[in-house]
Order: C-alpha cells, then structure tokens, then sequence
C-alpha cells in the first residue's frame, strides 16, 4: 500500500509538470481505436434494438473490464523486470488518466488567439475540443463554450479519475492505476458511443448510463469541495439545486452550474450542432460577464479540489496503523 500512495503523488506531479505530449502514445487512444473496432463490428453484426442493447454491455464490459486488466498486467509485468520500472510504468499510466494539465493547455490555446483579437483561429482551434459548431462564434460564445468545457471535464477528466485512483490506493491488490483506466475507458465509451442519436441509440445506452452512475459521486464531491471553496456553500447548494436539476445530465449540469455559481457568472443557452440547435438549461446567474479571467479561475478552482483530495487521501494514508 505504502508504493500506491508514492504512485499517486508521482502521477499527481507528472500531470502537473508534463501532462499529455502530443507525440506519445496515450492509453485513450487505444481505447478509442478499440471502440471504434467493436462499434462497427457490432453495428454490422446487430440489426435490432434488443441485439445492439445487448452489444452495447458486451462492448462496455470488454472495454472498463478490460483496461484494468490490461493496465494490470503491464504494471506487474514491468514490476517483474525490475521494482523501479513498474512504479515508473504505473506512474506514467496513472499520469495519463488525469487531465489537469491537458485541460489547461486546450484552454490557454483557445484564449491566446483571442487575445489579439484573432476570432477566427480562437474558432478553429475551439472546434477541436468541442463538439458544438463554432464557424460563427461571437467571442462572448468563445469564451462560454471554454468555461462550460473546463467546468464539465473537471469532474470526469480530472477528480473522477483522482477518485478512483485513491480507491484503488486502498486496495493493496489492486492499486489505483487499473481502477483509473477502468473509469477512463467508461468516459471514453461514453464520449464516443453514448449519444441517443442513430446509430448509437440502442448501442450506446448502457455506457452511457453507467458513466453516469460511475460519476455520480465525484461529482457530487465537486460540487460539495467548490462550495466549501467559496465560503458560501449554501448559496452555491441552493443555485445548484435549483438549476442544475433542470439539465438532461446527471452529472455535468451539477459541475458546470457549481462553477457558474462560484465564478457568479451564467452557463447555458443556445447551441448548434451540425447546423441543429439545441437548447440547454441556464446555469446560475450573469452576475459577471464570462472572461479568459473567469476561465482561468475555474481552471485554478480545478488545482485547488484535485490538490484537496490529494491531500486528503495522504492523510488518511498517513492515518492507518498497519500502512
């Protein structure tokens, strides 16, 4: 157990200081290319709802399922070469499970163009990390899909994957890094497959609702460590009670609207995907226009609850008689 806790830090301070090169290989990736396998085997083999509802488990189980294990395998493979390679190889793998760096990064590149004014590179380098059409952004829609991006993934790329991790910190078999790819590969599925559009209607239903359960309680964590924050955790619980519970998702209304809340700005509103526009609820109150200032408090708010539980998880590390 003593080795997991010093994993956790060292993969704590490699997303800090590194992130995600863009020239190396990250396990995302392999998911991905592994989803995109299996969704069109599956979509080709299915031609029923029942069969694709079906597919969708087999799929879902194959991929969390199998992204511990594997991560498993590689640690304890690494570990019987030699004991510092399999800390620096769980390490890396831990690492690449969290997103606060890679997160930052998107932001800021967003934000530069911006800056002098260059609307239309601020677009195209948006459309890179959101799936709403940005060709006819203003700069105050630039600035909310960057806000409502940072604040959703700070929960499921970042403190999701902390949480499960500091799990697997207490399991000694286990460890945290297999726990953190296993949600990695459920936001992955979710991300790519969990739409109630075709053809994913029926294939994607079951990942996407046990991303949602999966986080659900770090979510909730969020929203409870931002109020704690702010030094008006009523004031951020009544807003979010009141409006988050009016978005379609579980999750990522709760964590976005705990940010507007904080930063007393607004969220929501209007967007346009593929030439459709799709309405979400209004998170919070416009009390503050949203600003690349805004952004970067939010990105720091996101430092502050993944250091906090960090630090919460050493503690009670440091806590245990028989560590």
């Amino acid at each position: 157990m003593t080795n997991n806790i010093y994993i956790l830090i060292i993969a704590a301070f490699l997303d800090y200081l590194i992130g995600d090169p863009w020239d190396w290989p990250h396990p995302v990736q392999v998911m991905g290319w592994v989803i995109s396998r299996l969704t069109k085997f599956f979509l080709q083999l299915c031609q029923n709802s029942l069969t694709q509802r079906l597919a969708g488990i087999v799929l879902g189980i194959i991929l969390i399922i199998g992204s511990g294990l594997v991560g498993f395998l590689m640690i304890q493979t690494a570990r019987w070469v030699h004991p510092f390679l399999g800390i620096a190889i769980d390490s890396i793998l831990l690492a690449s499970c969290f997103a606060g760096k890679s997160l930052r990064v998107a932001a800021e590149a967003v934000l530069q163009p911006l800056t002098v004014g260059d609307l239309e590179k601020a677009r195209k380098i948006l459309s890179n990390y959101v799936g709403r059409d940005t060709q006819n952004l203003s700069q105050a829609e630039i600035y909310r899909a960057v806000l409502e991006t940072v604040a959703e993934n700070a929960t499921d790329g970042v403190i999701a994957p902390l949480f499960y991790a500091i799990v697997g910190v207490f399991i000694p078999v286990v460890g945290p890094t297999p726990l953190a790819l296993a949600y990695k590969a459920s936001s992955t599925l979710d991300s790519m497959v969990g739409y109630r559009e075709a053809p994913y209607t029926y294939l994607g239903w079951f990942c996407a609702r046990l991303e949602d359960y999966l986080t659900w309680l770090p979510c909730r964590l969020t929203v409870v460590t931002l109020a704690l924050l702010s030094g008006k955790p009523m004031h951020i619980w009544q807003i979010c009670r009141r409006d988050a519970i009016k978005d379609p998702s579980p999750n990522s209304g709760w964590s976005e609207c705990a940010y507007a809340a904080f930063l007393g700005v607004q969220m929501g509103g209007t967007n346009w995907y593929r030439g459709v526009a799709k309405y979400k609820p209004l998170l919070g109150d416009a009390l503050y226009a949203i600003t690349a200032t805004s952004i970067q408090n939010a990105l720091q708010l996101t430092r502050y609850c993944f250091l906090l539980w960090l630090g919460i998880a050493i503690a009670i590390f440091l806590m245990l008689p028989n560590r």
